[in-house]
């Protein structure tokens, strides 16, 4: 065998250990993804759950509210909403429209779990917020413990408007 040949015997040796390794990597990556949506569904059923859960109790304090569950495109959650008239306006009708909608967004290629609120007192918007964590880092207390908030700051909001 002469040095050409073995330097290409080499050559084609190495590309093939290089070609078991990419597929090692994108195997061990394709497993990473799975395990990353897996993740990112139970957190998003956990969480919806408790975001239908703390709206349904709602309208117990605030009558008139309606909770719809939310599943699109756009995510997985919750909303209540009212829609008030004030009579006492001379001759002149005014409605009011007031919603606190919730949702876990969809999964993106940033793998983050992404929580989004946007909240509207007597057609006034009170507050759009999200929170997000990378799914790997994620503290779920801390994601229920924020939708609490922002579902007690909507209530205070609305009382004191109403």
């Amino acid at each position: 065998m002469t040095n050409f040949e073995k330097r290409l015997a080499k050559a084609i040796e190495r590309g093939h250990r290089a070609g078991d390794e990419r597929a090692r990597a994108e195997a061990q990556k394709a497993l990473s993804e799975k395990e990353l949506r897996g993740l990112h569904t139970q957190y998003r059923i956990e969480l919806s759950e408790h975001i239908e859960r703390c709206l349904r109790r709602l309208p117990g304090h605030l009558p008139g509210f309606q909770v719809e569950p939310i599943v699109a495109e756009r995510g997985w959650g919750a909303a209540a909403s009212r829609d008030d008239v004030d009579l006492r306006a001379s001759s002149r009708r005014t409605n009011f429209f007031s919603r606190l909608e919730i949702l876990i967004r969809p999964l993106s290629e940033y793998y983050v779990l992404d929580v989004t609120a946007k909240a509207t007192v007597r057609n006034r918007e009170v507050f759009s917020r999200n929170h997000y964590q990378r799914l790997v880092e994620v503290d779920i207390d801390s994601f229920t413990e924020l939708i609490d908030l922002w579902i007690l700051e909507f209530a205070e909001k609305y009382a004191a408007a109403a």
